[in-house]
């Protein structure tokens, strides 16, 4: 382990993190609450009227979701660091959790996109179509939400934290009793859930919960993340190549979320060890830095029969997941072989995607560059992927440092 570099890495991160934040709050909140992001990764121009649902007159609740999340915590990290940073974090993070907890209020959910009166609707040919509201299903959305709002109702409004932990709670229920639709630029109903196909990614965005209840004091609760690495092993798990598969039996690869899985797994195992889970999450981890790392950085999709791309698109947002989740595996278990990985992840996204002018990452590229491809929405990430990933990382490293 070198510690030069990892103190090195440490400081890039810190600087990445705060040139993001600083570029979010240098941005007047949309409708007084929202976060601005709306902006051309590769151009830096600010998407207009004439964006369609790129511009201002449309909201992505799942990136002021994910935003919220990212803001409060960062509050939280800055607060006895920098002080004034962590303030006006907070004052962000305030006027956000009021447009969030509105719309909750208002719908009982929280929708993946809002027109300028801020209806839930979704895309179709170039227009927008109400969506149908249909209380007992969720979704992403909502797993973002009340990930965000259970962490910044315990700082501006504690009296509503335990409705917004019930709301965490019942967007885990319902992935396990079928209730949670994957696609929500369809409309939400029951036919679509009977159409979708079982992939893992509900378990794995959901294990990220399982972190932030520890963090919050909610260890009771948290039950339900062994559940959720125990079903994605027994369903997804590869055995001939050490992936993870998509959907049981299909050959498609989606190794940033295998990634994923395992960084949050890691974070659930801190609060609670098992090398048993532990081991087969390297594994994983191993085996999809291994045979993803090609090109210029990690595919969409590939092929878990051949290793090979199947997607031509690269996205940004696999490579800090991974510096985090090496990060964590070596704190868990310092002797896995996975720092020469993390170096290589780092190096990968710092050259091939990180904007250090900018303060932010190029969204997707090819093989010959950056390409206007949208991963998930046209909102650049809020500090999530990329800011919650690398502080997940300085967290670790000065835990490193100090064994």
């Amino acid at each position: 382990m070198d510690r030069n570099w990892l103190r090195s890495a440490a400081k890039r991160y810190d600087e990445s993190n705060r040139a993001t934040l600083e570029f979010i709050l240098s941005r007047k909140p949309l409708m007084g609450a929202f976060v601005d992001t709306k902006v051309h990764s590769i151009t830096g121009e600010n998407y207009n009227g004439t964006s369609g649902i790129r511009g201002p007159k449309f909201t992505f609740g799942w990136i002021q979701a994910r935003a919220l999340e990212a803001l409060i915590t960062f509050t939280h990290f800055y607060r006895d660091r920098d002080t004034s940073l962590s303030r006006r974090l907070t004052d962000r993070a305030k006027l956000l959790f009021e447009g969030l907890d509105a719309l909750f209020r208002r719908d009982g959910h929280v929708y993946f996109l809002y027109d300028s009166d801020l209806n839930p609707v979704f895309e179709t040919a170039g227009s927008t179509i109400r969506q149908q509201i249909e209380p007992s299903i969720f979704t992403y959305s909502d797993a973002f939400a009340a990930k965000g709002l259970f962490a910044a109702s315990r700082v501006f409004a504690p009296e509503q934290s335990s409705a917004y932990l019930n709301y965490l709670l019942s967007v885990i229920e319902s992935v396990e009793d079928g209730r949670f639709q994957m696609n929500e630029t369809i409309p939400i109903s029951r036919q679509s859930l009977s159409e979708q196909a079982d992939d893992f990614g509900p378990r794995m965005i959901l294990l990220g919960a399982a972190g932030l209840l520890h963090r919050h004091g909610e260890t009771t609760n948290t039950k339900f993340a062994n559940r959720f690495i125990d079903y994605v092993f027994d369903r997804h798990y590869h055995a001939q190549t050490g992936l993870l598969l998509n959907v049981a039996k299909d050959d498609t690869c989606n190794v940033g979320h295998a990634i994923e899985l395992c960084g949050f797994g890691f974070e659930h195992l801190q609060a609670i060890p098992d090398d048993t889970r532990l081991h087969k999450l390297v594994s994983v981890l191993v085996q999809s830095l291994q045979v993803g790392l090609q090109g210029p950085g990690i595919a969409l999709y590939l092929s878990a029969k051949t290793g090979r791309a199947t997607s031509k698109y690269y996205p940004w947002w696999p490579m800090p997941e991974a510096i985090r989740a090496c990060a964590l595996g070596m704190h868990l278990d310092p002797s896995l072989h996975l720092f020469d990985l993390w170096k290589k992840c780092d190096d990968t996204f710092f050259n091939n995607y990180w904007q250090k002018e900018k303060g932010f990452a190029v969204q997707t590229r090819d093989l010959l560059g950056p390409v206007d491809f949208v991963p998930a929405t046209p909102d650049l990430d809020p500090g999530y992927h990329t800011g919650l990933s690398l502080l997940g990382a300085v967290q670790t490293i000065d835990r490193l440092l100090k064994g």
